[in-house]
């Protein structure tokens, strides 16, 4: 059984910070929510969150309701876990205090620490429910989804088909009892929810759609989307009572990327014939042992390659998601289906280097009209192509790929699209500041009293200097580039002209002042 301390560590640092743990914590027993102004119905041993507390006296009323109950752990999240009136509470009543990140979303919390609590006691799901130990498990999300909006819930596809339900069914309607029966919402009632729109609104929004009651007794439902990098993968279906309030629809709404990573994963796992391409695909792509039975068995013609990198960052923990569902989007097919493989959270397609069906122009122009199509909060995706090479080099080009993607990751390239021969002069000056890097050149001349000039003034002479470098004699494109006015780009490259002692009309000294900065940029750290 999991105690406080074994729940908080399998949550990790990144989301909890215990403020103080009573010594000889028990195992925990349930994961409650508690909202203010309601009843925490905490029972022995159980963590407690404190959703919405916003109020040092609600969180002090809390702690004292939980220590009646003799409940195990409080999670609050700043200001309110770091008050020392409630640390002294929690210690009054031997309760575990721990702090919830910042930033943590509580639908997430809820899954993770169930998850774990049902991992820590190696039991199943009822086998009712479909429902198989491990993190992975729909039916447990459901349930905490079920939590968070306070009703019983159905994780559904995007033909409508049921892929998990939560507990409490037995509190809703017919319809709701049919589609469970069913595993698929009846003919009858999709109808309803079409006539109302509801199908198309899904198909538009992210956010959460109420559905009031229909003449025919069929209760309330709250829907959210499912969706990930720009593909609707399905919807959440909540039977209410009535009229939800907007924090907890929010907070419904915001469970849904962490459903679409599950569906993500579990098309994944599911689906074999991907895996073991991605397995053959990767051993090509390293030249490792077997790489031509590999690529015979991929069935890859005896003509040139592109190995494309795709890199999906999106900066707010839903990477692998957006990842997968760009996965999903290209093994679809442009034509001829690329193959795909994943390694360092890059995708990998290696794609013919010929026109039509299946080549790389092809893809590379559906890539474009995707990436055009997403919609603003959607990240987009850096897509770098390496160089045509044989299918004996697809390593080499492989490297030529991730060579031009760090290009797209700094920002030195335009766009989210490019190429490797088209970027020859970048990769050219990118490799010398590099190799100039590693011979140590940052030490000689006189840029160390710009940087110093910069670190203690706060001034950007290192990068005026850099875009005077880069549009010799334009001191219009090089404001433009840095976003001043050219008197000001003026008024700094004079400035800079008196901190340091160095001919800027010598072009060798140019060349050498060029090299020591583009080698600062590529090798920051170096």
């Amino acid at each position: 059984m999991v105690d406080v301390q074994g729940l908080v560590e399998r949550a990790g640092p990144a989301l909890l910070r215990p403020v103080s743990t009573p010594e000889g914590t028990g195992g925990v027993g349930d994961v409650v929510i508690a909202e203010p102004s309601e009843s925490c119905g905490a029972a022995t041993s159980d963590v407690v969150l404190g959703v919405g507390l916003t109020h040092e006296r609600q969180a002090v009323e809390l702690l004292r309701e939980c220590g009646e109950r003799d409940a195990a752990a409080v999670l609050l999240k700043p200001p309110l876990s770091t008050s020392s009136t409630v640390a002294v509470e929690a210690r009054r009543h031997g309760l575990a205090l721990i702090e919830v990140r910042d930033g943590t979303a509580w639908a997430q919390l809820v899954w993770l620490l169930r998850a774990a609590l049902a991992d820590g006691e190696g039991a199943g799901d009822s086998p009712d429910r479909g429902g198989s130990a491990g993190l992975g498990d729909l039916f447990r999300l459901a349930d905490a989804v079920a939590e968070v909006v306070d009703a019983p819930v159905t994780i559904e596809d995007a033909h409508s088909q049921v892929l998990a339900y939560s507990a409490r069914q037995d509190l809703t309607d017919p319809a709701r009892v049919s589609t469970i029966m069913g595993r698929r919402q009846p003919e009858d009632v999709l109808a309803k929810f079409r006539a109302r729109g509801t199908f198309r609104q899904l198909t538009k929004g992210s956010s959460a759609i109420y559905v009031p009651e229909q003449p025919d007794g069929t209760l309330p439902r709250l829907v959210v989307p499912i969706r990930m990098g720009g593909e609707l993968l399905g919807s959440m279906w909540a039977v209410v009572t009535g009229e939800v309030s907007e924090r907890r629809a929010s907070a419904f709404a915001d469970t849904a990327a962490l459903v679409a990573l599950q569906l993500l994963r579990r098309r994944m796992l599911t689906d074999s014939e991907r895996q073991r391409s991605a397995r053959l695909v990767r051993l090509v792509l390293e030249g490792a042992e077997g790489w031509r039975a590999a690529a015979n068995e991929l069935a890859v013609r005896a003509e040139p390659h592109r190995v494309v990198a795709i890199d999906v960052r999106a900066g707010d923990g839903t990477d692998e998601g957006h990842r997968l569902a760009m996965w999903e989007w290209i093994t679809r097919g442009i034509g001829h289906r690329p193959l795909v493989t994943e390694s360092g959270g890059v995708l990998y397609a290696v794609v013919p280097d010929r026109p039509g069906s299946g080549g790389w122009p092809a893809l590379r122009e559906a890539l474009l009209a995707h990436i055009r199509e997403l919609d603003a909060d959607t990240p987009r995706p850096l897509v770098a192509a390496g160089t045509s090479v044989p299918v004996a080099e697809l390593p080499t080009s492989r490297l030529r790929a991730d060579e031009v993607l760090t290009l797209l990751r700094g920002g030195t390239v335009d766009g989210e699209v490019a190429v490797h021969e088209d970027l020859w002069h970048l990769l050219v000056l990118t490799r010398m500041a590099g190799a100039a890097g590693d011979a140590g050149i940052s030490a000689l001349g006189p840029l160390h009293v710009l940087r110093e000039h910069d670190r203690n003034r706060g001034t950007d002479y290192l990068d005026t200097l850099y875009a005077w470098l880069r549009h010799p004699g334009d001191p219009r494109a090089a404001g433009a580039e840095l976003r001043v006015h050219p008197n000001t780009f003026r008024y700094r490259m004079k400035r800079i002209s008196q901190l340091v002692e160095a001919d800027l009309d010598d072009v060798e000294v140019r060349s050498a002042l060029l090299v020591q900065l583009l080698s600062e940029r590529w090798n920051p750290h170096g």
